[in-house]
């Protein structure tokens, strides 16, 4: 039987938020945990998009803070499927920043996140297949075999030898 198949443009999921006192820390920028948490939240509606069910984040991949957001500016979370595996999906979370009155928008954050389909008993399902379209899908998709590999040593579930994606890049 045939998998399915989903585009990869299904599964985007943009959401703003205008940065209030509530969400900053003390020097008045956007609190780590809070971005972690809207970036969870928004990874786990895309990947609810592509599998059609329940969904757990199983890890994240580094979140670097590149550029601090401040009080008053816009932020835009975008996510989308990168690739889906048989269970797990990576879902690529871009991070962008706005001043709407200085006409100044920056990137600030980007991460990846793993997600798993789950059924009603929290067993995992199957999920379809992902077709990238554009440059950028398929460059990300491109890409998750590796960054998957990599996830997969850091948790000890892969030995560094077995990761052929990687080696290969590496000449290892």
């Amino acid at each position: 039987m045939e998998r399915i198949k989903k585009f990869a443009r299904e599964s985007k999921v943009s959401k703003s938020e205008i940065l209030l006192p509530n969400d900053t820390n003390m020097i008045n920028t956007l609190m780590g945990g809070r971005l972690m948490h809207w970036m969870d939240v928004i990874g786990a509606i895309s990947a609810q998009k592509h599998s059609n069910s329940l969904v757990v984040t199983v890890s994240v991949d580094n979140i670097s803070f590149r550029n601090p957001i401040h009080i008053g500016q816009v932020v835009t979370l975008q996510a989308q499927v990168s690739r889906a595996f048989n269970t797990s999906m990576e879902v690529y979370i871009k991070v962008v920043a706005e001043d709407i009155p200085k006409n100044v928008k920056f990137e600030s954050n980007s991460a990846f996140f793993t997600f798993v389909a789950i059924n009603n008993e929290f067993k995992p399902l199957k999920v379809p297949d992902l077709i990238p379209e554009t440059e950028e899908e398929i460059e990300l998709f491109n890409g998750a075999l590796r960054r998957r590999e990599l996830r997969l040593i850091l948790a000890n579930r892969m030995k560094p030898g077995d990761a052929s994606e990687l080696n290969s890049i590496l000449k290892i």
